[in-house]
């Protein structure tokens, strides 16, 4: 016999009291405490003011340069090929140096292209002098958009470019004794240019005196030689006086 189940009734706890400490919650991105605008704004606009006079002052000073930033090498543009081709056979490339030189002593402008025989740079390209016949005879300048101009002008030679810390590195060269033999016969209806017609533009050092000026008075017909020559008289008297203050 199952004795059957009894419940028995406890008397129930007591109600809990109501937690008045805890504050009622509002949104529930609220922040729970507020700061007053005084203070979370406490610091002073005047700094950053301050602080972009400041940035702009040394912008505009700036930091001083070292002698090895200032002196950056230079970068040189060439065209190269044996000395035969370039200074003996090639009879239009002396008419285009001879024109652009004239074309910067009447604008006074200063020489930026050189012939270079034998220069020191091809040593630096092992690819190039492997296919030259020796001596070579380099035009280096340091236009290089001339360059490329002289390039679509010249034929069998070879194009480049180096950097060079002064124009006497890009320049140097090795000393060699250029002879061309006299051809049998000559065909053209022109003369045929003088040995060292090339020496005007050789550099500094082996140009034997010859500038621009002087260059440019030798290229002129013979009946134009003396009113050139007078008016380059007058020019030099003129920035005389201009420097001494006389006028």
């Amino acid at each position: 016999m199952v004795t059957p189940a009894t419940f028995s009734l406890r008397p129930s706890a007591p109600p809990a009291p109501p937690r008045a400490g805890l504050p009622r919650a509002r949104a529930c991105f609220a922040p729970a405490i507020r700061t007053s605008p005084s203070v979370a704004f406490s610091y002073q606009p005047r700094r950053f003011s301050g602080i972009r006079r400041a940035v702009a002052v040394d912008s505009e000073q700036g930091s001083p340069e070292s002698p090895e930033q200032e002196k950056k090498p230079k970068t040189y543009y060439f065209l190269v090929a044996n000395a035969k081709f370039m200074l003996d056979e090639e009879e239009h490339f002396q008419e285009q140096l001879a024109e652009k030189l004239r074309n910067y002593a009447e604008r006074d402008k200063e020489q930026d292209f050189w012939l270079v025989v034998e220069p020191k740079f091809l040593d630096r390209f092992p690819n190039i002098t492997k296919r030259l016949k020796r001596p070579a005879v380099a035009l280096v300048s340091t236009d290089g958009n001339w360059i490329t101009f002289m390039k679509l002008r010249l034929d069998r030679v070879l194009q480049d470019q180096f950097d060079a810390e002064s124009v006497e590195e890009a320049l140097a060269s090795n000393p060699v004794e250029l002879k061309f033999e006299k051809p049998e016969k000559w065909t053209a209806p022109y003369p045929k240019y003088g040995f060292g017609w090339w020496e005007p533009f050789l550099p500094p050092k082996f140009s034997n005196g010859y500038n621009t000026r002087h260059y440019y008075l030798l290229s002129l017909p013979d009946q134009n030689k003396d009113l050139c020559a007078t008016k380059h008289e007058q020019m030099d008297n003129a920035n005389h006086n201009s420097k001494d203050g006389l006028t």
